[in-house]
């Protein structure tokens, strides 16, 4: 196992590579000059090629790239261009906020999508089935922002139980904290519960016909037992895999959800980031979430090992 680690961590370095040049070439050939956007309209030529110089925009872009990639070797991400700040300072006041959103939306997509699915294998057919079924769908068909305006217009403008917008730390309050964190990790979870409890029923209806299940019921044991320790084990190898590309949220935000309710989380950076041309925003969190992604697609591969002793590792 030792060695198959090495070589996922080998391909990790490699998809990073790819992912920075792609990110950094995107940005570069898109219209306009970042100096400029930076600088307004009132900037003279002069201040614009002095910010040019600066930047290192006035160099050819594969020394550009060269030497932005050489500082964040070196653990420099550079001063974004919209608020002349050090990337980390950004990073650290916005990353806890999406990082806090993000792992209780994940808990709660795992714990309702999963227990939904296998309540929907266990009782195939009966109404309960048929109803998480088509609430699934909904879930999955039905736009986060829509969602989220209609929300905002029911529980914050009607009904007034729950702020429309912005955010408190739990240290600042928790329940006023608490009241900005209902809707927006409801609109978060909706998509996971839907994939999961429709990805966890496909799975678990596979399993409860194999043999092994069969035997177990046939030694007295009870239901709760047989699904729970026999069959929700191997049926989960589909579901972590699911879950560890949802993963990409936790760092990488909600962009509509934080865009509807004014969360100044990472999803409304990156596209801020992106609109005012500051490519430093851009690709240190493009950086930040795919290192995140391949971490959790290495981390899903070894979990295969404990849910399915068969497997092997190649």
């Amino acid at each position: 196992m030792g060695g198959y680690i090495i070589r996922r961590l080998l391909q990790t370095v490699a998809v990073l590579l790819i992912l920075t040049v792609v990110s950094f070439m995107l940005l570069h050939l898109t219209p306009g000059d970042p100096a400029a956007a930076m600088l307004g309209t009132d900037a003279t030529m002069e201040q614009i090629k002095a910010l040019q110089k600066e930047l290192w925009l006035d160099r050819p872009v594969v020394v550009q790239y060269v030497h932005w990639l050489s500082n964040v070797v070196r653990g420099d991400l550079g001063i974004s261009i919209m608020y002349r700040d050090p990337m980390f300072e950004i990073f650290a006041a916005r990353l806890p906020i999406t990082l806090y959103l993000s792992t209780i939306a994940l808990i709660v997509s795992a714990f309702f999508g999963i227990g939904a699915g296998i309540v929907c294998a266990v009782r195939r057919g009966g109404v309960l089935d048929q109803a998480v079924s088509v609430l699934a769908n909904l879930g999955m068909a039905v736009p986060v922002f829509w969602l989220g305006i209609l929300g905002i217009y029911v529980f914050g403008f009607r009904l007034g139980w729950l702020p429309i917008q912005g955010w408190v730390a739990p240290s600042s309050g928790f329940v006023e904290s608490l009241k900005h964190t209902v809707m927006p990790v409801i609109l978060m979870s909706v998509p996971g519960i839907s994939v999961l409890a429709r990805q966890t029923r496909s799975s678990m209806l596979e399993v409860v016909h194999q043999d092994y299940i069969r035997t177990a019921f046939s030694k007295g044991l009870g239901e709760r037992v047989v699904i729970m320790r026999h069959g929700l084990k191997n049926a989960l190898i589909p579901v972590v895999t699911l879950m560890g590309l949802q993963v990409r949220i936790l760092v990488g935000g909600s962009v509509l959800v934080e865009t509807v309710f004014n969360i100044p989380g990472m999803g409304r950076l990156m596209v801020a980031g992106a609109f005012n041309k500051d490519f430093l925003v851009v690709q240190g969190s493009v950086l930040l979430i795919g290192s995140v992604v391949c971490l959790a697609n290495l981390l899903v591969d070894i979990s295969y090992g404990w849910l399915d002793p068969k497997f092997k590792y190649e």
